[in-house]
């Protein structure tokens, strides 16, 4: 998902936060202090209730926050990278470029979010106390519904469906017990599947037999599960084809360069043009990579700039990027491939020879649905 605003990098993980999230804080300040603080304690100034639900707002925002962080740091104490944190409607995503290589990596990366919220639960809980004697009730007030929150949000994580946390922990167990990571994965997105129907349903009964207008949101996050359980399937299946199959195999060859001297213009002239992509490896001299350009940064260059300016000065650097080896598994990169982009560089001996796209990764896909087997599998059922 795509952040909208950024709100700084913690450890090398961009935190950010999609639009949706400027709706749902404005609801969620709206009716706290125009409806629930004003009936939990009536006699106070209107901008009292306002700055009250200000605050709770943004505490709540910094316990997703922090929810999301946990995960993100478990994940890199396992060596898997973390592309970003994003603050949605519903929640937060952490990015991850891989994933876990075993089910106590699985298993640990899920628990740490729900284990941070139920922490920030005993805090909010905790701190009711010393708010209760500012004079006001209305710190106590929101304290006390900041604590129930966390609760609630941990407990919801920890229900046994993906894309929840408690999904993710269903599949470690089933990974474990098991042996199959794929199969696991199946089962954590039926669970969810089923998660969403139930919700549904209840949303449902609870709308059009007790008038209760709180099923909406039930019937929403049904529909949310049941979605995302879908594509947790659809994930799950393409995983285990992907299973074994070095990147060499869906890559897409030669790597069409530009060097890092070349000009704007004689880059689009002798390379960009004869070779239509949106993005291109940059080499240098002795054609190890040196960064990456895009059309849009091309594109960026005043048209009377363009025939002074070099690629060095518009590409993305080597440092940035993440370049992957030919025989690298197939499935543990297809995670990076969700950068800007959209590419990975191929390098051998640290020279381009070739670049992968989820064009590629959707064409082995399909190749591999119609039964062919991908060149250069193995069978990892027999290694090791």
């Amino acid at each position: 998902m795509r952040q909208s605003i950024r709100l700084g990098t913690v450890r090398g993980i961009p935190v950010g936060v999609h639009w949706s999230v400027l709706v749902i804080v404005f609801l969620l300040t709206y009716s706290l202090a125009a409806v629930q603080l004003p009936a939990a304690a009536a006699g106070y100034p209107t901008v009292a209730y306002w700055l009250t639900a200000g605050w709770m707002a943004v505490l709540f925002l910094t316990a997703l926050v922090g929810h999301e962080l946990a995960h993100a740091l478990v994940a890199q104490h396992y060596r898997i990278r973390v592309q970003s944190i994003t603050l949605w409607a519903l929640g937060g995503v952490s990015t991850l470029d891989e994933q876990a290589s075993h089910p106590r990596a699985e298993l640990f990366t899920a628990l740490a979010g729900p284990v941070t919220s139920l922490a920030a639960a005993g805090l909010f809980a905790a701190a009711t106390i010393p708010a209760g004697l500012l004079g006001s009730d209305l710190p106590r007030l929101g304290c006390s519904w900041l604590a129930v929150a966390n609760l609630v949000l941990a407990v919801f994580n920890l229900l046994p469906g993906a894309p929840l946390d408690g999904g993710r922990i269903l599949t470690a167990i089933v990974w474990w017990s098991r042996g199959d990571r794929a199969a696991a994965r199946r089962a954590g997105a039926r669970a969810g599947g089923l998660l969403g129907l139930v919700l549904a349903g209840l949303g449902v009964v609870l709308v059009f037999g007790y008038t209760a207008t709180g099923g909406l949101w039930l019937i929403v996050l049904g529909w949310y599960l049941s979605f995302a359980a879908r594509a947790e399937l659809a994930t799950a299946v393409v995983s285990e084809q992907l299973r074994g199959v070095p990147v060499r195999a869906a890559m897409s060859r030669p790597a069409v360069c530009g060097y890092a001297g070349h000009t704007v213009t004689e880059f689009v002239a002798h390379t960009a043009r004869l070779c239509p992509h949106q993005s291109y490896p940059v080499v240098d001299l002795d054609g190890r990579l040196a960064g990456l350009v895009t059309v849009d940064a091309l594109m960026a260059v005043p048209p009377e700039h363009r025939v002074i300016t070099r690629l060095a000065e518009v590409m993305a650097p080597r440092a940035r990027l993440r370049a992957v080896h030919p025989d690298e598994p197939l499935l543990g990169v297809v995670g990076a491939l969700n950068n800007p982009a959209r590419l990975l560089v191929v390098v051998e001996q640290d020279r381009p020879c070739g670049v992968l796209t989820t064009g590629d990764v959707a064409r082995l896909v399909g190749v591999a649905q119609l039964g062919v087997a991908p060149a250069g599998r193995v069978d990892v059922s027999t290694v090791g």
